[in-house]
């Protein structure tokens, strides 16, 4: 249902089933998959394209031109995915063509209130942002991970799969896949081993990944000797493989 209140674009393409609430405001090269539910003061500026099943709660600004300097009013895009959840008051801008023109994010995410996703940042899937999440400019988040309330990411950070930040967390460096870490600046504190028997890992899994963080945290090496050493633990523990690519694609250096 389409409130009589709501103002849709003429060339906005909505799916069925799909409900805006009074008071929202979808602009053109908008699209809106199937059984998606836009609350009332909701602004979807495009060019975007959100998929099907998602519910974006009031005063959420979608699709807004980002706050770089060097945008220049280029038709960069938002693309969002499945059966998402976004809160009051968050903010989600396109992206840049200094990037790839793509502000991106996953499906079945929990973006809580007032959660900011600055251009050209591509969210994974199952992530969860708690309230006042801020991600700057082309941050990448990977699949399951969690950020604490009030955690704030510097831009081009790269934080691995199965991360846990804890409240207040300042990131300034990346993460790497599995580390749990707090503070400002963040620090890492072990394996996020409660989320990982949550989602099924196996007790020798989790065993062989603490190994891998001991490698990588606690015998003082450098990236490349704990590259050495992570690939002789591959056998064990296949996902030792995602704190691998978390070494070796990190240009801003991981936390220490």
């Amino acid at each position: 249902m389409i409130d009589s209140r709501a103002i849709i674009d003429g060339n906005a393409r909505i799916g069925n089933n799909v409900e805006i609430g009074p008071w929202s405001i979808v602009g053109p090269d908008v699209e809106i998959g199937d059984n998606t539910v836009v609350g009332p003061h909701v602004v979807i500026k495009g060019p975007t394209k959100i998929g099907q099943g998602n519910r974006i709660f009031q005063f959420a600004s979608v699709g807004e031109d980002c706050q770089d300097k060097k945008y220049a009013g280029e038709p960069t895009e938002l693309i969002i995915g499945d059966n998402n959840v976004i809160r009051e008051g968050c903010t989600i801008h396109r992206g840049t063509v200094q990037d790839n023109g793509i502000t991106r994010i996953g499906s079945d995410n929990l973006l809580m209130a007032n959660v900011h996703v600055a251009h050209d940042c591509v969210v994974g899937d199952h992530t969860i942002m708690a309230n006042n999440v801020a991600l700057a400019g082309h941050v990448h988040l990977g699949d399951h991970s969690i950020l604490g309330g009030f955690s704030a990411v510097h831009q081009f950070c790269r934080i691995g799969e199965h991360v846990m930040t804890g409240a207040g967390s300042v990131i300034l460096k990346d993460i790497p896949s599995f580390v749990m870490a707090n503070g400002n600046p963040v620090k890492p504190h072990g394996i996020n081993a409660e989320g990982l028997k949550r989602r099924g890992f196996s007790k020798e899994e989790i065993r062989t990944l603490k190994r891998a963080y001991k490698v990588v945290y606690r015998q003082q090496l450098t990236v490349e000797q704990a590259l050495s050493e992570l690939n002789r633990l591959l056998p064990d523990c296949s996902a030792v493989s995602l704190i691998i690519d978390s070494l070796q694609s990190s240009t801003r250096g991981i936390i220490r």
